[in-house]
């Protein structure tokens, strides 16, 4: 009989044994009258950079959708495609009506490398991570990075905090978030997180760069 991987089963079973018996309540509370987290985060699927983990979260938090080079689509990309990214944004605004979105970059992103590094070999023939961090095409562009003010940052490091910019831009592509914002009740935030360090960075529209927490 096929099982789940080992690493897991252990996991499991201090997970069972501790967190779960500890925060029993929370979770029968959250399985009775369901979830309600106020913050959405769009972050990278990178096993180094977890969200839960980083801010210290508890079951019922926050509302997590991760993909490559956490990028959000633009609304009109939707006609090209089934994008997950963009159903869990209509749920968690117009389903859990949160208070905040926000997307978080990370150092060394492999998105990020694969975007930059184009003339590799694509993992399959279908080249699914070449065409989908295709979109960082707009973001890559020196009058972006002229504007971050960040001449210590290789291409890579640019790179990861604009399309933070960029995700953060076409969320007000999507006539629903337009909706929230202006009504005061959705607000938008980006940050960076440096995976050798920990340091954090938030996105800071008024200087138009980023800076550290």
């Amino acid at each position: 009989m096929v099982q789940l991987p080992e690493r897991l089963l252990k996991g499991y079973d201090n997970f069972k044994s501790g967190r779960f018996e500890i925060e029993r309540g929370r979770y029968e509370k959250l399985a009775d009258t369901g979830q309600s987290p106020r913050i959405m985060l769009v972050g990278c699927c990178d096993s180094r950079a977890a969200p839960e983990t980083i801010f210290d979260v508890g079951p019922g938090e926050i509302f997590v959708m991760r993909n490559v080079a956490n990028l959000v689509p633009h609304a009109t990309s939707q006609d090209m495609g089934v994008h997950g990214t963009t159903a869990a944004l209509e749920f968690a605004v117009n389903g859990l009506h949160v208070d905040h979105i926000v997307v978080m970059g990370h150092g060394r992103c492999g998105g990020v490398k694969a975007y930059i590094q184009d003339d590799s070999e694509p993992l399959s023939k279908g080249d699914f991570i070449g065409k989908w961090s295709a979109q960082l095409q707009g973001a890559d562009n020196p009058i972006r990075y002229k504007s971050l003010n960040r001449p210590e940052l290789d291409h890579c490091g640019l790179l990861e905090r604009s399309s933070v910019i960029l995700s953060l831009e076409n969320l007000y592509s999507f006539d629903f978030v337009k909706d929230g914002i202006a009504r005061k009740a959705l607000s938008l935030h980006g940050c960076w997180f440096d995976i050798s360090t920990g340091e954090l960075e938030y996105y800071d529209e008024e200087q138009g760069t980023f800076s550290k927490v």
